[in-house]
Order: C-alpha cells, then structure tokens, then sequence
C-alpha cells in the first residue's frame, strides 16, 4: 500500500469511494453526489489530494485545503474517505499520517477539523492517537441519514 498524489486516472474511482461515503449519510456533511465531471472538478480545487494505492486501485482519499482565508489561511482541513471493502486495515491512518506532511509541505501551520460526527469512534480514536485535541463539542450538529442528530466535535493539530 502506497499514498501517493491522485492522477487524472483515479479520479472514477475517487468518485465512487467519495460518493459512497457521501451515501452512507453517517460522516461527511454533503448530500450531492459527484459525477465523473463535477468529481474532476472538485478534486482538482484542492490544495492536495492523496489516494491510497493497492497494486494500481485506489482503495481510499483524502482531500486537503485551507479550513478559512485571510488570517486564517494558514489552518488547513481535510477529509478521509476509505473504500468499505477495505476498511478496517488502517489505511485511514496511512491517509491521515500522509496528509499531516502534506499540509506541512503546503504551509499550513495548523489541521483543524470542523464536524467529527460523535459515533464515528474509529476516526476519533485515530485522531487523539495521532496527538490531534478536541476542542469542543456542538451538539446535534449533524444531521444522519436516518434523520437523526449526532453531536460533532472540533479537533486540531499543530503542524
């Protein structure tokens, strides 16, 4: 397994992993789904975006970009997403860990991630490994899939 800086190539089957996070309704605030055209668009707007390479097939992403502007610019926000046939082998890790040097290299100085939907403990758990700090909590601050309301925290990481 390899990270690497996506290609025009991967960007079906960013699609797909994207969208079926985007589908399952349980972490990512987006309800439009990405098409082949808006997906190219999208992906190329990022200051970064890394995949996750099995043998040739992208079995994860991330995107990365400046979380504000101005004054804030220089604090970064990302996204991970992870085939699900294939999660549950720390590539979620492998893709945090790649993006934390990417942001670096970028001149971010801080991560900060804005919406980390309570029940997703795997990510939580990951990210307090990886010495990221919550901040706060919002309560209901996401709207599930089932039309439900999770709490979401705030999370940040010096770069």
């Amino acid at each position: 397994m390899k990270i690497r800086k996506y290609s025009e190539n991967d960007v079906p089957a960013m699609v797909h992993i994207w969208n079926e996070v985007v589908e399952e309704g349980v972490a990512f605030p987006q309800l439009e789904l990405l098409d082949e055209e808006s997906g190219r668009a999208f992906f190329a707007a990022q200051t970064y975006c890394g995949v996750a390479d099995d043998n040739g097939t992208v079995v994860g992403l991330y995107i990365l970009h400046p979380n504000n502007v101005g004054r804030c610019g220089h604090i970064a926000n990302a996204s991970y997403a992870v085939d699900s046939a294939c999660r549950g082998k720390h590539i979620g890790e492998q893709l945090v860990s790649d993006c934390l040097v990417q942001a670096r290299n970028n001149g971010f100085k801080l991560m900060q991630f804005n919406a980390v939907v309570e029940n997703n403990t795997h990510a939580r758990h990951l990210y307090k490994r990886l010495g990221f700090v919550q901040v706060g909590m919002i309560p209901n601050g996401f709207l599930m899939k089932d039309s439900s309301y999770q709490n979401i925290f705030l999370y940040y990481h010096v770069l």
